[in-house]
C-alpha cells in the first residue's frame, strides 16, 4: 500500500492532482477544500490511501494523516464509496462533530450524495468512530464560531439554489464572523458566489 506521497503537485481537474515523486506522477483524488489550497509546482506531502476494486486502483489524498484515518473509515461503512467519503471529509471536521454531539441527521443529509436515511445510519456509524477515536473530529477554532457560519438553514438555501455542498461550505468558510443571521449569510454568500 502507498501510504504516503512526497514531491512535486501539479493541480489538475476539482479534486485531482498529480505528485510527481522522482519522475513517477501519481494521480491522487483529494477533498475539494485540500484541492484549493494546493498549488502547483510546489513541494508537498499527501498521506494517501489505496482504494483496490476489481478493475481499478486509485489513490485518495489528505494533508493529515488522521483526514485520511476518518476517510477509511467513513468508506468502510455500507452504502459510503469513495466520492461521498471524499464530500464528508471537505466538511469541516467541527460540523461532523456537531451533527454526531446533537444527533443532528439533517446536518448530514446536506452533504452530496447522502439522503435522510442513509444520514440517519450513518449518524450512528460515526458516533462509534467518535467514541473510540475521538481525535479523528478534532478541530481548531471556536465550535460556537463555526456553528454560527454553518447553519443547515443557509446549507439547504444555497443547496436550493443548485449549489454543490463542498462550494457552499467554502463560501460560508470564508464569511466575515459578524454575520449571524441566516438571511445575511446566504446574502452575502450569494454575492461571494
Amino acid at each position: 500500500m502507498i501510504a504516503r506521497l512526497t514531491g512535486t503537485i501539479q493541480r489538475l481537474s476539482p479534486a485531482e492532482a498529480i505528485v510527481d515523486v522522482q519522475g513517477v506522477g501519481y494521480r491522487v483524488s483529494v477533498p475539494v477544500d485540500i484541492w484549493d489550497t494546493l498549488q502547483s509546482d510546489t513541494e508537498g506531502t499527501l498521506w494517501t490511501s489505496t482504494y483496490v476494486r476489481e478493475d481499478r486502483l486509485e489513490l485518495y489524498g489528505f494533508r493529515d494523516r488522521n483526514t485520511m484515518l476518518l476517510f477509511e473509515k467513513l468508506i468502510a461503512q455500507s452504502g459510503i464509496g469513495p466520492k461521498v467519503g471524499l464530500e464528508l471529509c471537505a466538511v469541516p471536521r467541527e460540523m461532523l462533530a456537531r451533527a454526531v454531539h446533537e444527533e443532528d441527521a439533517a446536518l448530514l443529509s446536506t452533504v452530496k450524495g447522502i439522503g435522510k436515511k442513509r444520514a440517519e445510519k450513518l449518524l450512528v456509524e460515526l458516533r462509534s468512530v467518535a467514541e473510540h477515536m475521538p481525535a479523528l473530529f478534532a478541530h481548531n477554532g471556536s465550535t460556537t464560531e463555526s456553528s454560527n457560519r454553518f447553519d443547515t438553514d443557509a446549507i439547504a438555501a444555497l443547496e436550493a439554489l443548485g449549489y454543490d455542498t463542498s462550494t457552499i461550505l467554502d463560501v460560508l468558510k470564508g464569511l466575515p464572523n459578524d454575520i449571524t443571521s441566516t438571511e445575511e449569510r446566504v446574502t452575502a454568500a450569494l454575492r461571494a458566489l
